[in-house]
């Protein structure tokens, strides 16, 4: 594909030829997934009853140096995965709207967006109706957006920090803070009402990191004055170092009920908050595990599951 031939499809801006090379993602051209099936942990609107259709791809623009994914980011070397067609990859889709899902799921496939558009047409073509969720880190650039928006219709987008310092220790790029304010304004222009219960417009996930209680505090200010009334916000608590090799300071009680306190004082009350005691669950997946995460949350779609196994 075109788009492949100097890929200019993330912030990254390589323009690698990746028919031939990896990009700054770790990836060449061909899909690689790490896991698909029913996922019930995710926001209730888009989990439904069964739970959302995930489809989880492997690589990423950024590196986050603590990423809970990193088996299959390419944080720490690992790219975990199985390639696929892209008319396989339409046949999982339509596996997944058969064994109930609520909506179709894509986590992080910002650098295959020309092949998830192919795989779109296909199953579209073969009856696929599913509303389809973005699940990205908000790391994006405007030309990738400009190219997958028509498909999608609800944005399921990070703003992981605003400080270029907590992006820095966190993303392992300063950067990050740079691009995602142009990518949150290009989406409120685009799509400037949101209907959760529909799934349409934006639900912005900001994670608090632990000892950057002040970003966050910057960040709920920021969203107050220019989002609130275009995005609904998921505010979450969960970050857990994956190796479990560094003593991070955990949340408060007091610091969570400044968060409340803050969001009351700011008049954001559109989202979701994470309770504390969610804390408990281990989020951290394993896909090397036909069901990476805990089992009352997952379910493998069969499909994936037969490719995964077929060698």
């Amino acid at each position: 594909m075109d788009e492949y031939r100097s890929c200019r499809l993330c912030p990254n801006d390589c323009r690698i030829d990746r028919r031939n090379a990896e990009g700054i993602c770790r990836q060449h051209d061909t899909v690689k997934i790490a896991w698909a099936g029913l996922h019930r942990g995710e926001e209730p609107p888009v989990s439904g009853e069964k739970g959302s259709g995930m489809i989880f791809f492997t690589g990423c623009p950024l590196h986050c140096q603590y990423c809970q994914n990193r088996q299959i980011s390419g944080s720490d070397g690992e790219n975990y995965g199985v390639e696929v067609t892209e008319e396989e990859l339409a046949m999982i889709m339509l596996s997944l709207a058969h064994i109930g899902a609520h909506s179709l799921n894509l986590v992080t496939g910002t650098h295959f967006i020309p092949s998830i558009i192919s795989a779109l047409d296909i199953a579209r073509a073969d009856g696929f109706t599913l509303p389809v969720v973005w699940n990205s880190s908000g790391y994006e650039s405007i030309h990738g957006l400009e190219l997958i928006d028509p498909y999608i219709d609800l944005y399921l987008l990070d703003c992981k920090t605003l400080s270029q310092k907590t992006a820095k220790n966190f993303c392992r790029t300063s950067c990050y803070a740079d691009a995602i304010i142009p990518v949150m304004d290009w989406i409120k222009k685009h799509h400037p009402c949101t209907d959760i219960g529909n799934l349409k417009g934006t639900l912005l996930r900001h994670l608090v990191f632990p000892g950057e209680l002040e970003s966050t505090y910057e960040f709920l200010r920021v969203f107050a004055a220019d989002y609130k009334d275009s995005f609904f916000l998921s505010l979450m608590t969960q970050f857990v170092p994956p190796l479990g090799d560094v003593d991070f300071p955990h949340l408060s009680e007091d610091e969570y009920d400044s968060l409340v306190y803050l969001m009351e004082d700011l008049g954001i009350d559109n989202g979701f908050m994470q309770d504390q005691s969610d804390d408990d669950i281990l989020w951290i997946p394993d896909f090397r595990k036909d069901v990476p995460f805990p089992q009352p949350f997952a379910d493998p779609d069969p499909v994936f599951l037969s490719i995964k196994h077929r060698s």
